[in-house]
């Protein structure tokens, strides 16, 4: 199904709480529920509203999962321990968040790791991504096979544009409560504030923090260029979003059930990353239109940045030898 840009951010009542439709003859045996943080507008919502239908017509009605979006059953770190205690059976997190409880889990998100999408897909589709789900699975949490996407993370901020490195020095920049974001920006001499998502339009607003970073379709469907004046292209990091299930209420479900959601939610997740991909390419010309003033940056300054920090040697310390091979053969470059 194509998606127009205008589609995509349209947004519409029936992403929201709503499960599927469909199938309504039979009483479900199974009704799930599935948060996640991001706009009723966002792909990710639209794909999976698309999905939960499918999976209720396909099962005969016996599986109805219900979407809960933009935060309504709390934070990412309230929502990821309701996931751990079945308050919650579905959840989709960046895997740098969900490092908080799988450590290795983040290592997909190291600063400049990945050049282009291509390489992104070539490594979570591949030997990388295989290899963080088996770390995710340690903690009794099951990982659907495709990770969906965010896109590649930009600086916003409302003070001054940020060109290199050094720009950084000092901003009050919101990120995600994850530790590798907090490492990242240390380096670069920012002061990193850990801010759950659900709060961050009013730390912008309010002028608690100078700026953020996110990829463009965030920035776009949460409105931030109403509190943010500049736009920083860095494509800093890759991020993505897990399709997460409790491991029991998993397992609860049968094997027919549990192979309808698994192939409805990954083909979702592959539909979600040609939709983002679309969206992103006509973003900036629109955000622009919006107010946002967006300048070009020297990637280089970053990364030496990075390497001189002592980074990227931190962060292969606390990976271990073999996560940081699997890593720099799924990207193709020595890092650091």
């Amino acid at each position: 199904m194509g998606l127009s840009r205008r589609s995509v951010l349209a947004g519409t009542a029936s992403a929201a709480i709503l499960g599927g439709s469909g199938a309504r003859g039979q009483a479900a045996q199974f009704t799930y529920k599935y948060a996640n943080n991001l706009p009723v507008a966002h792909p990710m919502n639209t794909r999976a509203q698309e999905a939960v239908a499918k999976i209720k017509q396909e099962s005969g009605g016996r599986l109805d999962i219900q979407i809960f979006p933009n935060n309504q059953l709390g934070s990412d770190t309230d929502v990821l321990s309701q996931l751990r205690s079945g308050g919650v059976e579905f959840f989709t997190l960046s895997p740098l968040i969900l490092s908080t409880l799988v450590p290795n889990a983040s290592v997909s998100g190291i600063g400049f790791a990945f050049p282009d999408y291509a390489s992104v897909w070539k490594a979570m589709d591949g030997e990388l991504g295989t290899y963080v789900r088996g770390q995710i699975a340690k903690s009794g949490i099951v990982a659907m096979e495709k990770i969906w996407d965010n896109g590649f993370r930009q600086i916003t901020t409302s003070n001054k544009p940020i060109q290199n490195a050094a720009d950084l020095k000092g901003v009050k920049l919101r990120v995600p409560v994850s530790p590798l974001w907090t490492s990242m920006f240390k380096a670069f001499d920012a002061a990193p504030a850990s801010i759950n998502f659900a709060e961050v339009y009013t730390a912008l607003q309010t002028k608690i923090v100078d700026g953020q970073e996110n990829p463009l379709a965030i920035i776009s469907t949460a409105k931030l260029f109403e509190v943010q004046k500049y736009l920083s292209v860095t494509n800093h990091m890759w991020d993505g979003f897990w399709f997460l299930a409790n491991r029991r209420a998993w397992e609860r479900l049968p094997d027919d059930l549990r192979a309808i959601a698994e192939k409805n939610l990954n083909e979702a997740g592959m539909n979600e990353r040609a939709d983002v991909e679309k969206l992103n390419a006509g973003l900036r010309q629109e955000l622009a239109a919006k107010g946002m003033t967006i300048n070009e940056t020297q990637p280089d300054s970053f990364r030496d940045a990075l390497r001189k920090a002592g980074f990227y040697a931190e962060w292969k310390g606390k990976y271990g030898e073999e996560t940081w091979a699997i890593l720099e053969k799924a990207v193709g470059a020595k890092l650091g």
